[in-house]
């Protein structure tokens, strides 16, 4: 009993924070072959990964740097060819615009020529049968005109020479009243 009290009497002046010497040594021991592999064997291996995927990632940003740049110019090179064909199409309907007016007093002005050619035409025409009606009008009054007198006269006024200067007289007296009249 002494032998267990002498025991316990050494438990209790040990530390209970602080191990027994041999566990000491083996968890020392077992902590250093463990750092050992690890700092070895694993932690390269950490290292390797956290390199290449920090090379993807500054790679993946190089890459998205270097296409937003592309981008950029490509948005560029299509708002310039956009402001070009706005310009070019503003150009193209000017020219359009021109090229109607144009074409509309042209055809404006063949219109008023071929007008004036009809109206011509028709004034000429006009003319053309008033003279001829005229002619036929002095022809048939004049024939009227020389039946009458002959049965007035009683005699036949058979002579066309005078009896185109009697119609002829006549007519000019006519025609001077009636412009007289006016």
């Amino acid at each position: 009993m002494i032998a267990n009290l002498v025991q316990l009497a050494a438990e209790e002046e040990q530390n209970p924070l602080v191990p027994p010497g041999p566990e000491l040594l083996v968890g020392t021991i077992a902590f250093a072959i463990v750092f050992f592999f690890f700092w070895k064997k694993l932690l390269p291996n950490i290292n390797k990964v956290l390199e290449e995927r920090r090379a993807a990632i500054e790679g993946g940003i190089e890459e998205a740097e270097t296409m937003k740049v592309e981008a950029q110019s490509v948005l560029e090179q299509y708002k310039a060819q956009l402001a070009e064909a706005r310009h070019e199409a503003a150009r193209l309907r000017q020219e359009a615009q021109e090229q109607g007016a144009t074409l509309i007093a042209e055809m404006r002005a063949e219109g008023q020529r071929q007008r004036e050619e009809i109206v011509a035409a028709g004034h000429s025409q006009i003319e053309a049968d008033r003279k001829v009606a005229a002619s036929a009008l002095r022809q048939d009054v004049g024939k009227l005109a020389t039946d009458l007198a002959g049965k007035l006269v009683g005699e036949s006024l058979e002579d066309h020479a005078r009896q185109s200067r009697v119609i002829d007289r006549f007519l000019d007296e006519l025609e001077e009243k009636a412009e007289a009249g006016r």
